[in-house]
């Protein structure tokens, strides 16, 4: 019966791969109706057509409406943006929304027209799917893909929902319900099982998850192409349940590596015929799902080096991964990440690299350029032999929450691509963030340059930043901003936070503060000056999000001496000191989690909640929970490698998680001089890890709601903490 339930759910779905009935000025007006509701009217979209195959808008008043035309849905809704962001100086985020407009609202004097030079500006990595949106429903999505098309994104990564379809694939030829259970990863996991990173971890997924999400892929999918979007749909890599050796014994396999302590995974060779036929059913499947728009992600070894590092191999591999495509669409176009050229150097040298990009002609195949805000692959492959690519951004690493992000590298690397004598096919500009990021002046920047990407100078843009994102300036905010864009914000990534980090015992002498690449003590003056706003800047929410997010990591850089001064007083074997140092860094914690408790962005207990919110049964609800727990803390086994890759700086997480386990250590610490006998670092690292895995099946539940004044729990904490703060070394 559960198998007819899926088939027949999974028939209805069928529905959805046609394209959506909506047309790109519906799909327009009905964004305007959620994010304006009271100005509704005041807009009328019109088609334009494209200029030599790029999107443009105009906007121009027409008699006291403001008529913005575009090209496509994504055209139409960049230049709304363009107009509320430079006419009335509001702004929309996915940190919040900055929208007071003026009354009444002002009308263009000229007509504008801006045309991009990008046919492409893409969106998502795969990891964004499990960092950020693992738990999403559909008016989470809306509300994203609102936001994507107001900032110009025409082409999202759309893989949400693919168990279904190879579900649907792997019964036909033979495999059964446990066979695919030992195969699909848990909910909070899903995009390294894509990957092909591993098999099974957090699983099972019952078929109640598989069938909604496909559900929800149909809805994601007909809405972006609406907008007139081009999900990138997913392609075949070889990467196939272990049980398949069972049923197609007669097929060559290769026996994948480990992947950061997973055992490997089962991947087809690409020489056997088995790779192409899996190839096209699974195209031809999710095609009758979910329709198609040509474009098809596959990242074969995205992190694992392939079997042979023989170039005749890696052709015929890339000949076997289109070759599936082809089979079942013709006009296929292969999307891959670059991130292996930079990943793993070792493996893709010259003649590794040359192999895998010219085993196709150039249309076949379009790469982006991952890391460009900080280790572009571009340059070091020749510009991908020829192939189109993208210049793209992560930003963000497990979305790990951390003030950060490189503006000038950003503006600089940019620039010399696109002056570039041998930038080769560069086509457009992506954003590739691990996560949702908390930093939405870097998205912010982006969003501009991918209409108009000579950017006039950072402070001026940083300037007009500022008014629309808080609707009015002032010039002690102007001056944090210019420190924030001094220090944080010109630094590419981030250093991670001693908040979060398991801790450990630092060697004697060590220079707390090594980690970090800017200035702190000017990074906590821009939280002085963010705090001498005047008091109707402070109603405004975005100022507050943003107040808090300084604020936090001033707290931030504050643990990094704070923690060292515990080692410090181990080494000294002064117990009495210890206490002092352990105390100031656990109520560090707890007034960090206080801060926290205060924005709706940094609360853990949204977060199990939404997880939870996908379970049927008791024991599904458990089961998504230690999903969303362990990702964001061990991150697979009591073992892994990777705990604390997705650590977050949340309420309830920092007070609930971090807090106790640095308290523990303290405690390990003292006892360890009280009974004149050296802190054993094995028996800790046993001992925490156990801990936190315990942590992890826990179900006690965390407040979903944000409580406390943000301003007044800020002024407080300023307060108790700026002489450290500005004081080099805290």
């Amino acid at each position: 019966m559960r198998y007819l339930t899926a088939t027949c759910m999974f028939i209805a779905l069928g529905c959805c791969a046609a394209a959506s009935g909506e047309s790109a000025q519906e799909a327009v007006r009905g964004l305007v109706s959620r994010l304006l509701p009271d100005h509704a009217e005041a807009f009328l979209f019109e088609p334009l057509p494209p200029e030599n195959d790029r999107d443009v808008f105009e906007i121009e008043a027409q008699g006291g409406t403001v008529v913005v035309r575009g090209s496509t849905g994504v055209a139409m809704a960049s230049g709304l943006n363009w107009y509320l962001e430079q006419c009335c100086g509001t702004s929309v985020s996915l940190r919040g929304n900055q929208l007071n407009l003026p009354d009444p609202l002002p009308m263009p004097e000229t007509k504008i027209r801006i045309v991009t030079p990008f046919r492409y500006r893409y969106c998502f990595n795969y990891c964004v799917f499990s960092y950020s949106m693992a738990w999403w429903d559909w008016e989470q999505w809306e509300q994203v893909i609102d936001w994507m098309a107001l900032q110009g994104i025409n082409m999202p990564l759309a893989v949400t929902g693919q168990e279904a379809v190879w579900r649907s694939v792997y019964r036909e030829m033979g495999l059964d319900d446990d066979d695919l259970a030992a195969f699909f990863v848990g909910p909070a996991f899903l995009p390294f099982g894509w990957m092909g990173c591993m098999d099974g971890w957090g699983g099972p997924l019952t078929d109640d998850w598989v069938d909604r999400h496909a559900a929800l892929q149909c809805k994601i999918a007909a809405r972006e192409r609406a907008f007139g979007m081009t999900p990138v749909l997913q392609g075949f890599t070889g990467h196939v349940p272990a049980a398949l050796a069972r049923v197609r014994p007669e097929a060559k396999y290769q026996q994948l590596p480990s992947w950061c302590g997973f055992p490997g995974t089962l991947f087809v060779d690409p020489q056997d015929p088995l790779f192409k036929e899996i190839g096209w059913r699974f195209i031809e499947e999710q095609t009758r799902s979910f329709g198609t728009d040509h474009y098809y992600a596959a990242d074969t070894f995205i992190e694992m080096s392939p079997p042979s590092d023989d170039p005749a191999f890696i052709k015929t591999m890339a000949e076997a991964v289109y070759g599936g495509m082809a089979a079942a669409d013709p006009k296929a176009k292969w999307l891959m990440q670059g991130w292996l050229f930079v990943n793993n150097p070792d493996f893709w040298k010259e003649a590794q690299t040359e192999a895998l990009l010219t085993a196709l002609p150039n249309e076949k195949m379009l790469v982006l350029d991952l890391w460009c805000e900080n280790e572009p692959a571009w340059n070091q492959t020749r510009a991908f032999y020829g192939k189109p690519w993208l210049w793209c951004i992560i930003q963000s690493f497990g979305n790990q929450v951390s003030l950060h992000g490189g503006l000038p590298q950003i503006v600089r690397n940019l620039k010399q691509a696109l002056e570039s004598q041998d930038r080769g096919d560069l086509q457009g500009m992506g954003l590739i963030m691990e996560g949702l990021d908390y930093n939405p002046v870097v998205f912010d920047l982006i969003g501009d340059l991918f209409w108009q990407p000579e950017c006039p100078g950072l402070d001026a843009w940083i300037a007009a930043y500022v008014l629309r994102r808080y609707g009015r300036d002032h010039a002690d905010v102007l001056e944090a901003w210019q420190l924030l864009l001094d220090t944080a914000y010109r630094v590419p990534g981030h250093a991670g936070s001693d908040i979060c980090r398991r801790p450990v015992l630092e060697d004697a002498g060590q220079v707390p503060g090594s980690r970090r690449g800017y200035d702190v003590v000017r990074l906590a003056r821009a939280c002085d000056y963010l705090l001498r706003a005047p008091g109707e800047l402070q109603e405004c929410d975005t100022y507050r999000y943003d107040l808090v997010h300084v604020l936090r990591q001033v707290l931030s850089d504050l643990a990094v001496p704070f923690s060292a001064e515990v080692s410090a007083a181990y080494h000294a074997g002064d117990r009495e000191r210890l206490t002092a140092a352990g105390n100031r860094l656990l109520e560090l914690l707890s007034d960090t989690d206080s801060l926290l408790a205060t924005r709706g962005e940094f609360l853990l207990g949204s977060w199990l909640a939404e997880a939870r919110s996908w379970g049927r049964t008791a024991e599904e609800k458990a089961h998504y929970e230690w999903n969303a727990r362990n990702q964001i803390t061990l991150w697979g086994p009591e073992d892994s490698r990777l705990h604390d890759y997705a650590a977050k700086q949340w309420s309830g997480l920092v007070g609930g998680f971090y807090l106790p386990r640095w308290k523990m250590f303290v405690q390990r610490l003292d006892e360890a001089l009280a009974a004149g006998i050296p802190f054993d670092a094995a028996a800790w690292e046993k001992e925490i890890r156990a801990w936190e895995a315990g942590w992890t099946r826990q179900q006690e539940s965390y407040p979903e709601m944000p409580s406390g004044n943000a301003v007044t729990v800020a002024r407080h904490l300023w307060e108790k903490y700026h002489e450290a703060a500005l004081k080099e070394g805290g």
